[in-house]
């Protein structure tokens, strides 16, 4: 038994070892496995795909991949796929002749030759089209290939590792992948979970990129508070870390030298309104105070409240100038839910219409402070002061 802790502990020092030299931060279960499958296929030539969203780190784990294999002294070549027009795809990856095509000026050596004895490592791969797939193919089989406008027949000697964020075998159902070309590919299939999968990783990115910022620009870097790191863990990150990055590297310039609490953080953390048409919460401008950022979300929801009323009340003018007259109230005037008395809408001032909007809230969640806080798009924290500016 002892020596099979001691066989499981050196194989954890040699993993943390490999994660620390390549720069693949997480302790979560998701990221030991992937470390754990990484460190087998490294050595080896065979072809590797990652999967995963947007922003999960592929291309990180494919470098690592690339550095502890025995071609880490050759090119690493990174093709991005989607960002190439499909009309010269081909010739990026394999080159072409002089006179190929209009505009080939001149003979021109493609990503494949480029990385010949090294690793090619071509991103967004769903997006490659089929006629380009089938030359792809054909160099995972043998490393032949032909430049456009050429009839010779060139080799290299490559190892591929391809990405993508799409499914491919739904890809392959559409007939927009070839099957046997997903087959030759997923031969190891490596698949990063998104960030809201794994949220124990996060306080480790953030300190991660911290220390990245601190190397850069001195001891000056922001700092975070206990509630921030809770608060970045609670988000979803549709980004995934690449989103995580950018804001922390975003509030490292404008918070730079704070400590920085939840009540800072959340107006750098975007989230999604629920349909193109619901803007009322987009991200607010960066500069403004958190006081001026809370505000200026409640303010967009009290308009939208009062245009709705004013939609209401042109209906009942409709309604009234075709004869619907029965149990209409007066165009200008709104009926509460506690009485029958009426009031003007104009007769309230903005201030009026946030507390009265504050109450609701309060009475819909039976007290419950953090659900009214969520319902109103504000913190609690918020919550509590504003409440606290009420009873002054």
């Amino acid at each position: 038994m002892a020596e099979y802790s001691h066989v499981l502990g050196n194989r954890a020092d040699s993993r943390e070892a490999f994660q620390k030299k390549h720069g693949i931060v997480g302790k979560s279960l998701e990221i030991r496995e992937i470390i754990e499958t990484v460190m087998q296929v490294a050595p080896s030539d065979i072809a590797v795909l990652i999967t995963g969203e947007s922003g999960t780190g592929k291309e990180v784990i494919a470098h690592a991949i690339h550095n502890a294999s025995r071609r880490s002294e050759k090119k690493f070549v990174a093709v991005n796929c989607g960002a190439i027009p499909e009309g010269i795809l081909e010739s990026e990856l394999f080159g072409h002749e002089k006179g190929a095509f209009t505009g080939a000026a001149e003979t021109r050596i493609g990503y494949f030759e480029l990385a010949d004895g090294g690793t090619i490592f071509l991103d967004e791969i769903g997006e490659m089209p089929v006629a380009t797939q089938v030359k792809l193919l054909r160099v995972l089989e043998n490393g032949d290939f032909m430049r456009v406008g050429s009839s010779e027949t060139r080799h290299v000697n490559v190892r591929i590792i391809a990405a993508t964020n799409k499914a491919l075998d739904e890809e392959v159902v559409a007939k927009r992948f070839r099957q046997d070309l997903y087959y030759r590919l997923r031969s190891v299939n490596i698949r990063i979970p998104p960030l809201r999968q794994r949220r124990v990783d996060i306080p480790l990115l953030v300190e991660y990129f911290l220390a990245d910022i601190r190397s850069k620009d001195g001891a000056d870097a922001v700092r975070f508070s206990d509630d921030a790191i809770a608060a970045f863990v609670e988000h979803p990150w549709h980004g995934n870390v690449r989103e995580l990055k950018n804001t922390i590297e975003s509030i490292a310039v404008l918070e730079k030298g704070n400590t920085v609490d939840d009540y800072s953080v959340r107006k750098y953390l975007h989230r999604e309104p629920v349909n193109q048409d619901d803007n009322r919460f987009l991200p607010v401008h960066l500069g403004k105070s958190s006081e001026q950022a809370e505000r200026e979300i409640i303010l967009r929801a009290l308009f939208e409240i009062r245009n709705e009323v004013v939609d209401v009340r042109e209906l009942i003018e409709k309604m009234m100038d075709a004869g619907v007259t029965h149990s209409l109230p007066a165009p200008q005037e709104i009926r509460t839910d506690e009485d029958e008395s009426t009031v003007s809408l104009d007769d309230y001032s903005l201030e009026e219409m946030e507390k009265r909007m504050i109450e609701r809230a309060l009475e819909r969640f039976e007290g419950n402070r953090r659900l009214a806080a969520d319902a109103l798009q504000i913190s609690e924290r918020t919550l509590y002061r504003k409440l606290r500016d009420m009873d002054k």
